[in-house]
C-alpha cells in the first residue's frame, strides 16, 4: 500500500516538473533592458510612430505635428515616462500604413493625386526655416528607430576600395536639403524593414520580429509622381526626376509619398540594437583606460615616494643630533598639526554641498553599474533619465548623514537649518536654472519645455521624498559621534605665513584637474558626440579610475598646502579637488566653437545653461572625493592608526622586525621610550614613517635579501 503511495507521489513530481518545463518551453525569451518583443504574422499591421524633430545647431527639439506633416484621422499621443519628457520626446501615431513583409511600390500618403496638399506662405516659410537649421526626423517602428545607411570608403588602397564600403547610419532623416538659396523637402520616404523568421513548429504560422529600420529620404516634384484614382504612384527614374522646392514667399504644392519594402535578416531580436550600436574605435577606449591606468599608477608612486622620502629626511635630520633633539626648531607641515582640524568658515555650507555631493556620487555609481548590466539600454527610451532622478531622490538619506555627522564635528549646533540646507542648495540651484531655461524653451514652442504638470510633479518628488529623507538621514548622522581627530585644536589660530605664487588656489586648481581630467577624455568626447551612449563597461572602468586620481591628487595637494603651513585646507580641498570640472568646462566651449554651428541667443543660452549644470554637478562629485580622501584616508587616518599603534602589542612587534633587518637607530631607540613621548611631534613623524616603511623592507628582504 505504501508501494503505491510512493509511486503516486512520484508521478504527481514528474507530472509537475513537465508541466513546468512545457511552461518554460511555451514563454517567450525576455531581453534584458525590459522590453519583451513582439511577434507579428504575415500582414499585421506594424504601426510607424513619430517621435521628434531635432537639430544639432539649435538644440531645440519640435513636436512631428510643428510642421505640416499628414495627420491620421485621430492624433494619440503615448504616454511617457519622466525621461522620455525631459529628453522632448512626444511620440505620436502617423498615417503611414506598414504590414508586415507586405511590399508597397508607391502609396500617396493623404490627399488624393488631383488634390495635392497646399503649403500656405507660412508654412513654408517654417519648412524653409527647418531645413536652414538643418532638423531630422525621428520615426519608430517596434520601438526600432529609423536610420539613414551613409555607405563612404575608408583610406585603404585602391583595389580594397572596389571591394567594399564602410556603412555607417545616421539616426532619423534630415527633412530636407539645401542648394544654393534654394529649399527642398524630402517629401518620398523609401522605408526598408528587415525582419527575422523565427523558428516554429511546422504545423504553426510562421512569425516575425522586426530588428532594422531604415530610410532612404527623396525629394520629388509634384510633376515627375505619376500617381492614379487608387493613391497608387510610380517614382521616376533617379536620373530625370527634379527635387520639389519649397519656395517661402507663396503657396507651395506638393504630394508626401511613400514605399515599403521587406528584407529577411540573420540578425536576432536581441541583437536589433547593434546596428544602431556598432562599437567602432574600441582599441580607442582600451588605450584610454590603460592609459589613466598608467596614470594612476604613477601618482601611487609620486605619493609614496613624496612621503616616504619627506618624512626619512626629516627623521635623519632628528638623528644627527639626538642628544639636542628637544632644542631644534621643527619646520614644515610639524607647525600646523595643532591647527589642522580648527573648523573653516561657513561649515553649514560646506557640510551642505559635500552631503550633495554623496548623493551624486552614490546615484551616478548606481546608474553605471545597473546601465553596465544592460538594464538601461536605449532601448528603454527615457528609462535611464528617470532612473537618475528617483536614485537622487532616495540617496537623499545618506547625503544628510555625512552633513550631518560632518556638520557635528566642526562644531554646528543648527541641526535643522543644516538639513534644509543640504535638501535645497544644489538641488535649488539646479531647479532655478532649469526653470530659467525652460521658460526660454517655452517661448520658443518646443517640445524640450517640461510642461508645467511635470513640472509640478518634480516639485513634489523633492519636497516629499528628497527632502524628508535628507532630513532622516541628517537627524542620525548629527546624534552619531562626530569624527573623532587625533590631535587637539590650539585655542590661539597661528598666523599663516605669505605663499608663493604657485600655492594661489587657481593654480592648485590647473595643477590638480589636468590628470583627472586625462583619465575621462575620451569618453567625454564619446558622450558630446553620439546621441546613444552605450559603452557603460567602458565608462564604469573610467569612473573608478576617476575616483582614484582624484583621491590621489587631493592628498598630495593638501600635502604640499600643509608643507607651506597653511592649515587652511577644508575648502581649498573641496575647490581644488574639482578642478577637472574646469577642464570640462573648457572643452564644452572648445566643442561648441569647433563642433556645433549654433549662432542664435537662445540655443546658445541653452547649450551653455545645461553645461553649466554638468560643470556644477561635475565639480560636487569630484571635490567631495577628494574632500573625503583627503580627510578619512590621507593625514587623519594615518595619524590616528600611528598613535594607537604606539600603544599597541603590534607596533612592538613592528619593532622587532624593524631590529631584526638591522636599522636600529635612534629613531628606533625613541620608541622605545615611554608612551608619553608619542606627544611629540618628532614621535608622530617617526610612527608614519614607519607604518610606511616596513612593508618596503620586508619586500627588500624577500626578493633582494642582499641588501638588507
Amino acid at each position: 500500500m505504501r508501494q503505491e503511495e510512493g509511486d503516486e507521489e512520484e508521478g504527481e513530481r514528474l507530472r509537475c516538473v513537465l508541466s513546468l518545463l512545457l511552461l518554460l518551453h511555451s514563454t517567450d525569451s525576455f531581453y534584458v533592458p525590459g522590453v519583451a518583443p513582439i511577434n507579428f504574422h504575415h500582414n499585421d499591421p506594424v504601426e510607424i510612430k513619430a517621435v521628434k524633430l531635432t537639430s544639432s545647431r539649435t538644440q531645440l527639439p519640435y513636436e512631428y505635428y510643428s510642421l505640416p506633416f499628414c495627420q491620421p484621422s485621430k492624433i494619440t499621443y503615448k504616454a511617457e515616462n519622466l525621461g522620455e519628457v525631459l529628453r522632448g520626446d512626444r511620440i505620436v501615431n502617423t498615417p503611414f500604413q506598414v504590414s508586415m513583409n507586405v511590399e508597397k511600390k508607391c502609396e500617396v500618403l493623404c490627399n488624393f493625386p488631383n488634390k495635392p496638399v497646399t503649403l500656405t506662405v507660412e508654412q513654408s516659410k517654417l519648412i524653409a526655416e527647418r531645413i536652414r537649421e538643418d532638423y531630422y526626423v525621428h520615426l519608430i517602428a517596434d520601438n526600432l528607430p529609423v536610420a539613414t545607411r551613409l555607405e563612404f570608403y575608408s583610406n585603404r588602397e585602391e583595389e580594397e576600395k572596389k571591394k567594399e564600403k564602410d556603412v555607417q547610419f545616421e539616426h532619423g532623416y534630415r527633412l530636407g536639403f539645401m542648394d544654393g538659396n534654394k529649399f527642398y523637402l524630402h517629401n518620398h520616404l523609401s522605408f526598408i524593414l528587415y525582419y527575422h523568421r523565427e523558428d516554429v513548429e511546422e504545423s504553426q504560422e510562421h512569425t516575425y520580429r522586426v530588428v532594422r529600420f531604415e530610410v532612404i529620404p527623396q525629394s520629388i516634384k509634384l510633376e515627375d509622381l505619376k500617381a492614379d484614382e487608387k493613391s497608387m504612384c510610380t517614382l521616376p527614374e533617379a536620373t530625370g526626376s527634379a527635387p520639389q522646392e519649397i519656395d517661402p514667399t507663396k503657396e507651395n504644392q506638393l504630394l508626401f509619398t511613400y514605399s515599403v519594402h521587406w528584407e529577411e535578416s540573420d540578425i536576432k531580436w536581441a541583437s536589433r540594437w547593434d546596428t544602431y550600436l556598432t562599437m567602432s574605435d574600441v582599441q580607442i577606449h582600451w588605450f584610454s583606460i590603460i592609459n589613466s591606468v598608467v596614470v594612476v599608477f604613477f601618482l601611487s608612486g609620486i605619493l609614496s615616494m613624496i612621503i616616504i622620502r619627506t618624512l626619512r629626511k626629516d627623521i635623519a635630520n632628528y638623528n644627527k643630533e639626538d642628544d639636542i633633539e628637544d632644542t631644534m626648531e621643527e619646520s614644515g607641515w610639524k607647525l600646523v598639526h595643532g591647527d589642522v582640524f580648527r573648523p573653516p568658515q561657513y561649515p553649514m555650507i560646506l557640510s551642505s554641498l559635500l552631503g550633495s555631493g554623496i548623493q551624486l556620487f552614490c546615484m551616478i555609481l548606481i546608474v553605471i553599474f545597473v546601465a553596465m548590466l544592460g538594464m538601461l539600454s536605449p532601448s528603454s527610451r527615457g528609462a535611464l533619465m528617470t532612473t537618475a532622478c528617483f536614485l537622487f531622490m532616495f540617496m537623499g538619506v545618506f547625503g544628510g548623514f555625512f552633513a550631518g555627522r560632518l556638520y557635528r564635528t566642526l562644531k554646528g549646533h543648527r541641526w535643522k537649518k543644516g538639513a534644509f540646507c543640504t535638501a535645497t542648495l544644489y538641488p535649488g540651484v539646479v531647479f532655478g536654472i532649469c526653470f530659467v531655461l525652460n521658460c526660454f524653451i517655452w517661448g520658443k514652442h518646443s517640445s524640450g519645455a517640461v510642461p508645467f504638470p511635470t513640472m509640478v510633479a518634480l516639485l513634489c518628488m523633492w519636497f516629499g521624498i528628497s527632502l524628508p529623507l535628507v532630513y532622516l538621514g541628517y537627524y542620525f548622522g548629527f546624534r552619531k559621534q562626530p569624527y573623532d581627530n587625533p590631535v587637539r585644536t590650539n585655542q590661539i589660530p597661528r598666523q599663516i605665513p605669505e605663499q608663493r605664487w604657485y600655492m594661489n588656489k587657481f593654480v592648485g586648481i590647473l595643477m590638480a584637474g589636468i590628470l583627472p581630467f586625462g583619465a575621462m577624455f575620451i569618453e567625454l568626447f564619446f558622450i558630446f558626440s553620439n546621441q546613444f551612449y552605450y559603452l557603460f563597461g567602458f565608462l564604469f572602468l573610467v569612473f573608478i579610475i576617476l575616483v582614484v586620481s582624484c583621491s590621489q591628487i587631493s592628498i598630495v595637494m593638501v600635502y604640499f598646502q600643509l608643507c607651506a603651513e597653511d592649515y587652511r585646507w577644508w575648502w581649498r580641498t573641496f575647490l581644488v579637488s574639482g578642478g577637472s570640472a574646469f577642464y570640462v568646462l573648457i572643452y564644452a566651449v572648445f566643442y561648441f566653437v569647433n563642433k556645433l554651428d549654433i549662432v542664435e541667443f537662445i540655443p546658445s543660452l541653452l547649450y551653455f545653461g545645461y553645461t553649466a549644470l554638468m560643470v556644477l554637478s561635475f565639480w560636487l562629485l569630484t571635490g567631495t572625493i577628494g574632500f573625503y580622501a583627503a580627510y578619512m584616508f590621507g593625514f587623519r587616518e594615518t595619524l590616528q592608526t600611528s598613535i594607537r599603534l604606539g600603544f599597541s602589542p603590534t607596533f612592538v612587534s613592528a619593532q622587532k622586525r624593524e631590529l631584526d633587518y638591522g636599522r636600529t637607530s635612534g629613531a628606533s631607540r625613541l620608541t622605545q621610550r615611554e608612551p608619553g613621548a608619542l606627544r611629540s611631534p618628532k614621535s608622530r613623524l617617526w610612527l608614519v614613517y614607519n607604518l610606511l616603511e616596513v612593508p618596503f623592507r620586508a619586500w627588500e628582504v624577500q626578493f633582494h635579501p642582499e641588501r638588507a
